[in-house]
């Protein structure tokens, strides 16, 4: 378990992990912001450097034990900016994308949803959804856009056998490396592995039928809360 490291027993002062983090998401967002004014790519490419780049915060907040309540915070407010940037040009780099959608305002939902469920005693479960949904739709969508060529309909949604399949892969190895780095020594790695694969399908479906950015807050709700349940049923010991 990450208890059992050395370097992980104590926590940091609370002034270096609200730096940390706030280091972190500032330098994405100032990345964004400058790629979107120079256009130096596509503005949907932006969305999902951000997208991919602020998930990747909650591993920062796993590893320096930030406190729940600092997470929450973070989730509320930026759900609030996100909302008011789809009124007002606050953070055009964020919301820039030609279709309808609140996936930016759902993220953020997701991430405190998934803190105030896990956070205090299965921080892992929180730090699985989130990065399946960071990397996973992140590097699924970035996939389909520039490699998509076998096109395929779900009624009105338009998807990619190319972006599916990175979805599905993506997601079994964050999936599987969040359970392992989490698990005891002796638990078994076919069972850890065959969560991870279920977990990947799962996200995937949810991925795939998913409209208007709901899939920001049924992927990594979902995974977290499978993953959970699985672990639970097989009985992995500590991971659960």
């Amino acid at each position: 378990m990450l208890s059992e490291i050395p370097w992980y027993a104590s926590a940091p002062p609370l002034w270096l992990q609200l730096a940390a983090a706030a280091l972190w998401v500032g330098g994405i967002t100032l990345l964004a912001e400058g790629l979107n004014r120079f256009q130096l790519v596509e503005p949907e490419t932006v969305r999902k450097i951000v997208h991919i780049g602020t998930g990747n915060v909650i591993l920062i907040a796993w590893w320096l034990k930030i406190p729940p309540w600092v997470g929450l915070s973070f989730s509320i407010l930026f759900s609030l900016v996100a909302l008011l940037s789809y009124r007002f040009p606050i953070l055009p780099g964020i919301n820039s994308v030609g279709r309808k959608s609140l996936g930016t305002f759902f993220y953020a939902v997701s991430i405190g949803l998934l803190i105030a469920l896990f956070w205090r005693a299965h921080p892992h479960y929180a730090v699985l959804g989130i990065l399946i949904m960071a990397w996973g739709d992140g590097l699924a969508a970035l996939v389909g856009q520039s490699l998509g060529r076998h096109r395929y309909k779900i009624g009105d949604i338009e998807k990619s056998w190319e972006g599916t399949l990175t979805m599905a892969l993506v997601s079994f190895v964050v999936g599987g490396l969040v359970l392992a780095i989490s698990q005891g020594p002796d638990q078994s790695n076919l069972a850890l592995w065959g969560v991870a694969a279920l977990v990947a399908i799962a996200a995937t479906v949810l991925e795939t039928f998913s409209k208007w950015g709901i899939d920001n807050l049924t992927v990594p709700i979902g995974s977290a809360l499978l993953a959970y349940g699985l672990v639970a049923h097989a009985g992995l010991g500590g991971m659960g």
